[in-house]
């Protein structure tokens, strides 16, 4: 395609044409075709040209816009920064960054900031227009500062909730609305407040700030004692021992977008920490006990964690339909090791690993039988584990059962790739 650079990005905001630069006005009275959503349309009601609403689907938009632009100068109203979480990116990427002039303006983000008088270069910007909420307290963890796009759906009050639900109420939030227009309101709550706020207009820029002083941002690797789950008693030894998830996560290859099975999942310790481990993942806790199932789902709001779908089911099965994982972990197989894995291989992303922890003689030899019908060879690491136990005023050694972990990894292309 041949094109001109014909086509203007204009950012605009709420007071509509009364903060536009002469040469973004310039770009709109040159154009032939206007094109944006109904209310900035409105805010040129003497544009003579043809009008094109942005609205339902954008591709085939998008596609009118790039055949008009081949012989009519395009104008494209966005609201603020037509790059910052904006239709900018989607217009350049369709048509190439040489044949579009982006003219910003500043965000809904940074007049936000502005209007509640806080520093914004060490916030972190996060966008739940249109989008699931799922996963946002595990994000917020690592942050003292946020910024968020809200809808009708995850509005500042819903968000609120969600916070509240979990525990995660050391904020201070700032509702922005309609900044810029004539109708502006900036409020400040504490989060338990916000929950029960019901007159929050649609269009408006959440702000989040922590009010625990004494905050730090968690460790980048976690780390955390069994003792700091709940658990089934008194089965307490079930419990994926903290040395023992460090070695098998890590095995795993996480990465901040992973999607991961955790089969047997229990408590969920393993669920939780590769949750945190992937905060832009999702998590699958699969586990076929009842009252796991429910102690998993205190551990994920004690630990205000939200991006772990618990699945109460026996594994193969209940893992028909979940999404391909990166990394599958099993922990437990009630018999059905063999089975699991095929599955476990056959869904796998290719590069994506599987990693086995097995215990009893009999999970081990089945574990190792099955990889190595398949052509696979595992890497296995024996684990044997003493802690420091106090005996009267002295430390002793107690060991902990040896465990074997296997690591496997899908070949990305022909052949078997051994961990």
């Amino acid at each position: 395609m041949s094109l001109r650079r014909a086509i203007t990005l204009v950012g605009i905001g709420d007071d509509g044409c009364a903060s536009l630069t002469s040469r973004a006005v310039s770009a709109v009275m040159k154009a032939g075709v206007l094109v944006g959503g109904e209310r900035q349309l409105e805010f040129f009601p003497q544009f003579q040209g043809e009008r094109i609403v942005l609205k339902g689907g954008v591709s085939s938009v998008l596609d009118r816009v790039a055949e008009l632009a081949e012989e009519r100068n395009v104008c494209v109203l966005a609201s603020g920064d037509p790059l910052f979480f904006g239709i900018g990116s989607l217009v350049i990427k369709r048509v190439g960054a040489e044949y579009v002039e982006v003219l910003p303006q500043p965000s809904s983000m940074q007049w936000a900031f502005a209007r509640a008088g806080l520093k914004w270069d060490d916030a972190a910007f996060l966008s739940l227009h249109g989008r699931s909420s799922e996963g946002l307290l595990t994000r917020l963890k690592g942050r003292a500062k946020v910024a968020i796009f809200t809808d009708d759906t995850n509005s500042p009050t819903a968000l609120a909730q969600r916070m509240v639900e979990y525990g995660e109420t050391a904020w201070e939030a700032w509702v922005c609305e309609n900044l810029g227009g004539p109708d502006e309101r900036v409020r400040r709550f504490d989060v338990k407040d916000l929950a029960l706020c019901q007159d929050i207009g649609p269009l408006n820029v959440l702000l989040l700030v922590r009010s625990d002083s004494s905050w730090r941002m968690p460790c980048t690797i976690p780390f955390l004692h069994e003792d700091q789950f709940a658990k089934r008693m008194p089965k307490k030894g079930l419990i994926t021992k903290r040395e023992v998830r460090l070695l098998s996560l890590a095995a795993m290859g996480i990465r901040p977008n992973s999607v991961v099975w955790d089969i047997g999942a229990g408590s969920g310790s393993v669920a939780i920490e590769a949750a945190l481990l992937a905060p832009k993942g999702v998590v699958y806790a699969i586990e076929v006990d009842p009252e796991g199932v429910q102690i998993c789902r205190e551990n994920l709001l004690a630990h205000a964690v939200d991006n772990v779908r618990v699945i109460a089911g026996r594994a193969p099965e209940a893992l028909t339909g979940l999404e391909a994982p990166d990394a599958v972990f099993i922990g437990g197989s009630k018999g059905s090791m063999e089975e699991i894995i095929d599955v476990a291989m056959e869904r796998l992303q290719p590069g994506g690993r599987l990693v086995v922890n097995a215990i009893t003689l009999e999970n081990v030899a089945e574990t190792y039988q099955t990889f190595r019908k398949r052509g696979l060879v595992p890497d296995v690491t024996l684990l044997q584990i003493s802690r420091a136990e106090p005996l009267a005023h002295y430390l002793r050694y107690e060991s902990l059962n040896p465990i074997q972990i296997f690591v496997v990894e899908k070949p990305s292309q022909a052949g078997v790739v051994a961990s």
